[in-house]
């Protein structure tokens, strides 16, 4: 069982190198964002969102679903943290030692 995963992860490689290869090059002027949707973004975003950074419109506006779910995602993982610690600090009170003050009465 632990050799069939070998080929699996073999395969992901392969299936994300040749994703990749389709990509623009980094920093590339000419790639399709640089392009088309950056535009846009700086010359409609004060009409669009009348906000006058134009960061914050993309971030609050245009994409604030997927900001939503990430911040979801985030609050998420640090409760389950904070659940975690607490439960591991209660079970360590919970133990009880070997010898109680009460057994020697």
């Amino acid at each position: 069982m632990k050799w069939i995963s070998v080929p699996i992860m073999i395969l992901f490689l392969a299936l994300m190198l040749y994703a990749t290869s389709g990509l623009p090059d980094h920093a590339d002027p000419q790639a399709p964002a640089n392009v088309h949707v950056s535009p846009f973004y700086i010359e409609n975003s004060v009409e669009d969102t009348h906000t006058p950074n134009t960061v914050t419109a993309v971030l609050a506006d245009y994409r604030g679903y997927d900001t939503l779910g990430e911040t979801v995602v985030i609050f998420t993982a640090g409760l389950a943290c904070v659940l975690i610690l607490m439960k591991r600090k209660s079970d360590d009170k919970t133990k009880v030692p070997k010898h109680h003050s009460s057994d020697r009465l």
